[in-house]
């Protein structure tokens, strides 16, 4: 046994994060650890990792009992971890990061800039990677990056690897690439632990399976024992119907009419969207998705075209403009764009509409106090009180604070750029029931997502975009395979397990 957490325990400020994680990981192992957002997870892995301090429990390393102050000491003794954000120095080469802090000196203790890049490179070539050891971090991919940070812990002579959601924004092939590396660390004998939301992941790698539940282990055992029902019941501790289907409603006025829209890659995009409908957008990474909604939300300008909004012509230059007309922007990274972490629920449920809780320029708290409660009840937004910072809720309760304050402040048009990346499937059929509700309630929806059976379970119709225009429309109850015929994708097998694309597909 390579690894042994038991009844870990970790508390934050009166909140039990913890009470009772259990964990046991083999060598040559992929462990898959799952729950939902909030369920403890990242904080069983980051004291583990050296990054937290647990209140009790035990950790024995190789039969040992261990405890890590800093994530140097786990390093040192072969525990490294694969951060979902990247904690690399962006500003410095790939050899610089792998071997940061550990850099080969001369002689005379100058670092050895040759040493390092030989190293690299042979490291590199060893593990069958693509990466250029000169090449500065800031331009790579974000797979590329995680190859990196994979490199830095190989280098380190780690023995087991913590994969904190790895694939949450990545493509299709660097999703594969991710899974042919994970396959090569456990053919190393290496142990792996793989925290993921995507069920569609789950066999094409893991061994087994650990599943937290506010806080607590609640179920341990062989992957392929598990059926998928079983599995999520786990998760949520209550069955849930993932076959979500939503039921249209006759549409009404139109509220988004976009004509010959222009801007860089994107070239005359016309089509509209009615009061009531919710209607989708694909298309493969680069096909211009998210910068369709920059341009509508005013974060770009448009280069040609028109837009109008309830009837009215806008040419948004600003968010501030869009807003005003009634469009709502629910960005695809929430954390950066979309929330202020470091303040709490309720200046983020009111920010955009501080005049409706203000009178001449000064806010009234107790107005604000109110709206916001109003709100997080209807959105079952989980905190403990309205003045908890953003930042230390879970991924679904942050992503319904953000539709929250668009809702709060009456908007008509709301464009969801990715709603669902990053949260588990419990707060998913949240977010889509949320959808419905504002769908119902005479708004108009735009919905960008990589998942197309959510695309297909939730829009009345579905636009599909290649190379920055309009491929064609699909009725919502369509296929998968008829949206990527239209992306431009060349094959679409009927059972992805994720597999590595060829070259032809690569190209």
């Amino acid at each position: 046994m390579l690894l042994s957490l038991k009844g870990i325990q970790k508390s934050f400020g009166g909140v039990k994060a913890l009470r009772n994680g259990n964990l046991e990981v083999s060598e040559g192992e992929v462990h898959l650890l799952m729950g939902e957002n909030g369920a403890g997870k990242s904080t069983l892995m980051k004291i583990l990792a050296g990054m937290y301090h647990k209140d009790s429990g035990e950790i024995l390393w190789r039969g040992h009992p261990v405890s890590f102050s800093r994530p140097s000491e786990a390093a040192a003794n072969g525990i490294a971890m694969v951060h979902q954000e990247s904690l690399l120095a962006p500003h410095l080469t790939v050899a610089e990061n792998i071997y940061l802090g550990r850099e080969p000196v001369t002689s005379f203790g100058w670092v050895s800039r040759r040493s390092m890049i030989e190293a690299a490179t042979r490291l590199i070539a060893d593990r069958g990677f693509q990466l250029d050891p000169n090449a500065r971090v800031e331009n790579l991919s974000p797979a590329g990056k995680q190859l990196v940070e994979i490199c830095r812990a190989i280098a380190q002579g780690s023995s087991l690897l913590i994969f904190d959601e790895p694939t949450s924004s990545l493509s299709d092939f660097e999703t594969c690439e991710v899974f042919r590396i994970v396959r090569q660390l456990r053919e190393r004998n290496m142990g792996v632990i793989y925290i993921t939301h995507r069920l569609e992941e789950l066999r094409a790698i893991g061994d087994r399976v650990t599943v937290l539940r506010d806080g607590a282990t609640v179920h341990s055992g062989n992957l392929d024992e598990l059926s998928r029902e079983q599995l999520i019941q786990h998760m949520v501790g209550r069955a849930v119907d993932t076959a979500y289907r939503r039921e249209p409603v006759p549409p009404g006025e139109v509220l988004l009419r976009v004509e010959g829209l222009s801007r860089g890659m994107l070239r005359d995009i016309s089509f509209e969207i009615r009061a009531g409908e919710i209607v989708g957008l694909a298309g493969l990474v680069g096909a211009g998705r998210t910068e369709l909604c920059r341009v509508i939300f005013g974060l770009d300008a448009a280069e040609h075209g028109a837009f109008q909004v309830a009837g009215k012509k806008i040419v948004p230059k600003t968010p501030r403009e869009a807003a005003r007309a009634g469009t709502a922007l629910i960005p695809e990274d929430r954390q950066h764009d979309g929330l202020a972490l470091a303040l709490p629920v309720s200046y983020n449920v009111t920010l955009p509409d501080l005049e409706h809780v203000s009178a001449w320029g000064v806010l009234k708290k107790s107005e604000e106090t109110n709206l916001t409660t109003t709100y997080v009840e209807r959105f079952r937004i989980k905190s403990s009180s309205p003045r908890q910072l953003a930042g230390k809720l879970s991924g679904g309760n942050q992503q319904k604070i953000v539709i929250a304050k668009w809702v709060a402040r009456g908007a008509r048009v709301f464009l969801f750029d990715e709603p669902t990346r990053g949260i588990d499937i419990g707060a998913k059929q949240e977010v889509f029931e949320q959808m419905d509700r504002i769908a119902r309630s005479g708004a108009a929806i735009l919905m960008v997502s990589s998942e197309l059976p959510e695309l297909i379970q939730v829009a009345d119709r579905i636009l599909v975009m290649r190379q920055g225009r309009l491929a064609g429309e699909l009725p919502g109850r369509t296929t998968q395979e008829e949206i990527m015929r239209l992306a431009g994708f060349k094959s679409f097998p009927e059972d992805r397990a994720y597999e590595s694309p060829s070259d032809s597909e690569k190209a």
